[in-house]
């Protein structure tokens, strides 16, 4: 009898709840490699991987002209992006974006932190990255008012939070409990930042809210979790062609 062969797992773990609106979505996984870009000098690796993602955007059928991505600093800053210039744009100091049109991929870091991912009929995305502190600062609430200014109602928005930390992993100190939950501890206490986001969005109006079953940490044979010790980074990517 010859051993079992190990789980090969997959490059990319698929989001599929967006299908019906032409709408593509995923997040890569430990096998896929790297993408963070540390500073101030970005692995040559890592960059590669970025380019040859923009790359196979740019060559897919319909072609996806534009990647964007940004230097991500744990804020509330969502960069609205038209249609414009081919290639990757990297802006700085942003964690989410939007895409008013097809034909911008998306893209966001994250090891821990939730991704956020926004879908509309028409075709417009949305990601965004929400840690504690994009959390605790309504980033998710912010970003689906800005959208209700542009027009896009949030029961007509799908939402889905992808693989991140679980609440049974994630422990923060009281303050930043406090923050979170409004509720004062004197303990160290656990958090769903999932079931946080997921309030936001429903509170704000959303119907349709999913999760990814994933723990970065529980899981970490599989994603990279800053929790676990690695260095490395994941990255949530959506696309409307």
């Amino acid at each position: 009898m010859t051993a079992a062969e190990p789980e090969q797992l997959p490059l990319r773990e698929p989001i599929d709840d967006f299908a019906a609106f032409g709408i593509a979505a995923f997040v890569t996984t430990r096998s896929a490699g790297d993408y963070g870009l540390a500073e101030p000098t970005p692995d040559k690796l890592a960059l590669g991987r970025w380019n040859a993602l923009q790359h196979e955007f740019s060559a897919s059928a319909p072609a996806v002209p534009r990647l964007a991505s940004a230097r991500q600093v744990h804020g509330t800053t969502m960069i609205e992006h038209a249609d414009g210039r081919a290639g990757w744009l990297r802006v700085e100091n942003a964690d989410g974006h939007v895409a008013l049109s097809r034909g911008t991929a998306l893209a966001v870091t994250v090891a821990d932190c939730v991704p956020v991912f926004i879908a509309h009929p028409s075709g417009l995305v949305g990601l965004l990255h929400a840690g504690w502190r994009g959390t605790a600062a309504g980033f998710v609430r912010k970003a689906l008012a800005r959208l209700r200014a542009l027009h896009f109602e949030s029961a007509d928005l799908a939402v889905h939070l992808g693989p991140a930390i679980c609440g049974r992993c994630y422990e923060v100190s009281p303050d930043v409990f406090e923050q979170l939950t409004g509720w004062q501890t004197v303990r160290h206490r656990h958090v769903d930042l999932r079931a946080l986001l997921a309030e936001q969005a429903k509170e704000a109006g959303v119907h349709r809210v999913s999760a990814s079953p994933f723990c970065t940490r529980c899981d970490n044979d599989r994603f990279f979790s800053h929790r676990a010790g690695d260095t490395g980074r994941q990255i949530g990517v959506i696309v409307a062609p």
